[in-house]
């Protein structure tokens, strides 16, 4: 089990740096990057990781509550706006920039049972349904669209994008309006970047 006790300012910057180092190590080398890797990649020694994280399973299940939690504290902040449209298109831009950024989904099987991260996700599923209850209140979500229907399609514009060869890298904002303009009760609005041309 992951210590969730406070951390002094160093251990904070290195379990920090681990985090990030790792998240670069697994998005470029899979599940088979190694402890060794993500510590010379973090500018630390091998007993560094294991002091914050006991196994590899633990440092991928951290990987993915950090992701989470970013999610949930921006999904949270945005219900306190005044906007319900605008607060769901910010969060699922977030949600696609950051798998854009380091696309690290095969890790959810390989931490799928643990609490920490259950109770991660939980709290992710909880502000994405309020969102989407508040945007169907507000008359900016169709009534027959739910919190899960918005979960699903968040890794939607990233995948979809990523079968195109040589895309341009905001690819991915196509879809992520068409999805929005498919979220609404009304006629849709015209998309961002020339659709592709396929081979």
């Amino acid at each position: 089990m992951t210590d969730t006790r406070p951390l002094r300012a160093d251990a904070a910057r290195n379990r920090k740096l681990l985090l990030a180092a790792a998240a670069d190590e697994f998005a470029e080398h899979g599940l088979d990057a190694s402890v060794a890797d993500i510590a010379r990649r973090a500018g630390v020694g091998k007993g560094t990781v294991f002091r914050h994280f006991a196994t590899k399973d633990e440092l991928i299940a951290a990987i993915l509550i950090d992701r989470m939690e970013a999610l949930s504290e921006l999904g949270e902040r945005l219900y306190e706006s005044g906007d319900a449209e605008a607060a769901l298109r910010e969060f699922l831009t977030a949600a696609a920039m950051q798998r854009q950024e380091r696309d690290l989904s095969f890790l959810a099987a390989a931490s799928a049972s643990m609490p920490e991260v259950n109770r991660a996700r939980e709290r992710m599923f909880a502000a994405i349904d309020r969102l989407v209850d508040r945007g169907r209140e507000r008359g900016a979500v169709r009534d027959d669209v739910t919190g899960a229907d918005v979960f699903l399609l968040m890794c939607a514009p990233n995948y979809v994008a990523g079968y195109v060869p040589n895309a341009s890298p905001d690819l991915w904002r196509r879809y992520l309006a068409l999805i929005l303009d498919g979220l609404r009760p009304e006629g849709a609005r015209p998309l961002p970047e020339q659709a592709p041309e396929l081979d």
